[in-house]
């Protein structure tokens, strides 16, 4: 079985893109457009790797990962941020993300960060 995804960010556009050509490469992909929509797909499907946007209106991706990390622990998560904005990754970083990245992501390097973030976990749970 693959890697089952949750993409979350505000801006519809990317998460079209990257929901299809992350579909095309055999991921399950799910995508919710804020933290509120992210936290009820992770109620309602199994999520092996989420992908946070860090900058987002309402509840921003460090309040989500803690969230997460809090209610679905075995979750990887890893974050996008924004040039400016990297103490929030560092900050995620120590709340558990699993890595992060900077915005605008080199589609491969995401796909590589995945990929890792998605061994650790299964190395974990059979561990």
């Amino acid at each position: 079985m693959g890697c089952n995804l949750l993409l979350v960010d505000d801006e519809e556009a990317i998460l079209d893109t990257l929901r299809k050509r992350l579909t095309r490469r055999g991921y399950g992909v799910l995508t919710a457009n804020s933290g509120a929509a992210a936290l009820d797909e992770l109620q309602e499907n199994p999520v092996d790797v989420a992908v946070l946007d860090v900058k987002m209106p309402g509840m921003d991706g460090i309040e989500l990962l803690a969230l997460i990390k809090q209610r679905h622990p075995r979750v990887e998560v890893i974050m996008l941020t924004g040039h400016a904005n990297v103490e929030a990754a560092m900050r995620g970083m120590e709340l558990g993300a699993f890595d992060y990245l900077m915005k605008p992501a080199d589609f491969e390097d995401l796909l590589y960060k995945i990929e890792d973030a998605y061994k650790k976990m299964r190395i974990r749970e059979m561990g």
